[in-house]
């Protein structure tokens, strides 16, 4: 029997082959709707990833000490300091140029001289300037005296003092980062006695005293030195003196004049040259002149060798020609060099009494000071060796004021 036209449609929609089709299309449809999601996850996913590389590269090269942004120079891992990062920063700003933040650096000697020798012409400061006195230590490893030496700085006026270590290349003092030496190591070098090389170490304290442009005076210190006053008499003594303190003299024996080389003729004379103590106390001017000279210094550096001990005679030298008139002629540091000795009279716990300490400050009866006599001569005295230290802090108060 024939069926309608209506039949035949709705059969071949319910017959098992129509059905098979139907359901072939829509999977084919499924798939490719997974593909498409898939491939767009792809997309996304490469390009966040790449946007995730990228800011996990630039946040490792800022903890990389080679990145070009980082000035690896402020980067010193044995010494505290203060890290600047100048593409951050403003490392020319007037603050980091008047007071280096950090003594750390890389700056080689004639660097370092070079840039300690520069002179502003302007006579105002665009600051408030107080005028500091900078205690120059010169060791070779610990400071035996440092607990009297914090005492004596102890409740001053930071503005008024600053402190610079030069020790033997490596040692680390071990002081607690409340002292006031904490940091104050300069980058140092080897030193031997008798060489140069101490004229070098005393110039490296200079220059790198001198990049703070607020200190005024200079005063050379050793591990056995210690103060005889307090710090303000000391502090006001060298801040209103009108003269340097280097002693300069002529010893006509073989310990003076017999040390000089007819080589260094004729820009040293035998005439020229002159003697004194190590341990000198300079004003600004003058430190900047003998962080300069590179002249003179060089004919002590070929002629002067051991025997001849350059750093007595170079800077005494040095000043008598061209400064002298600068100069009270005399050291603040109190030496007993009466034993016959190639070093001077060194004092221990035995020695240690009120008395002995009022003779250190009353050694001289009168001496020039502003050109007029005054009894105080010496501020400083040495060598003390580490056992004098405990009877030295039981009498500072008695006798020393501090």
């Amino acid at each position: 029997m024939a069926r309608s036209k209506k039949e035949d449609v709705e059969g071949r929609f319910n017959s098992p082959v129509s059905i098979t089709a139907a359901d072939s299309s829509i999977s084919l449809l499924k798939l490719m709707s997974i593909l498409i999601i898939f491939v767009v996850g792809v997309v996304v996913g490469l390009a966040s990833s790449s946007h995730i590389d990228r800011y996990f590269t630039f946040q490792s090269d800022q903890f990389n000490l080679n990145h070009p942004y980082v000035d690896t120079r402020q980067f010193c891992f044995n010494t505290p300091k203060i890290v600047v990062n100048c593409a951050r920063e403003d490392c020319l700003s007037m603050d980091s140029f008047i007071k280096p933040h950090n003594l750390s650096h890389r700056m080689k000697d004639d660097e370092l001289f070079w840039r300690a020798s520069l002179v502003p012409q302007k006579e105002e400061f665009p600051f408030k300037r107080v005028s500091r006195v900078a205690f120059m230590f010169m060791t070779r490893g610990p400071l035996p005296m440092l607990p009297l030496w914090e005492r004596f700085f102890k409740g001053q006026d930071v503005e008024k003092y600053s402190i610079y270590v030069h020790t033997l290349p490596g040692f680390e003092l071990n002081v607690t980062n409340t002292s006031v030496f904490y940091g104050r190591q300069i980058p140092s070098q080897h030193v031997e006695w008798g060489s140069v090389l101490l004229v070098d170490a005393e110039k490296r304290l200079l220059a790198n005293a001198l990049l703070d442009f607020s200190n005024e005076r200079f005063v050379l210190l050793s591990e056995s030195c210690i103060p005889i006053y307090n710090f303000p008499t000391v502090y006001n003594y060298l801040i209103g003196s009108l003269h340097s303190f280097v002693e300069s003299y002529d010893d006509p024996s073989r310990y003076g004049r017999g040390r000089y080389s007819r080589r260094m003729r004729p820009d040293i004379r035998l005439s020229d040259w002159r003697k004194g103590s190590q341990w000198f106390e300079l004003h600004r001017n003058l430190a900047i002149k003998i962080v300069s000279d590179t002249k003179y210094y060089t004919l002590f550096r070929k002629y002067c060798k051991p025997s001849c001990y350059p750093d007595e005679h170079y800077i005494p030298t040095y000043l008598h020609m061209f400064y002298g008139p600068l100069s009270a002629n005399r050291t603040v540091t109190y030496v007993d060099w009466s034993v016959l000795s190639p070093h001077p009279a060194s004092y221990s716990a035995s020695n240690i009494t009120e008395s002995f300490v009022q003779s250190l400050r009353n050694n001289r009866t009168l001496c020039s000071y502003n050109s007029q006599e005054i009894p105080i001569c010496y501020l400083f005295a040495r060598k003390f060796d580490a056992s004098a230290l405990e009877p030295l802090l039981n009498i500072t108060s008695e006798v020393m004021g501090f």
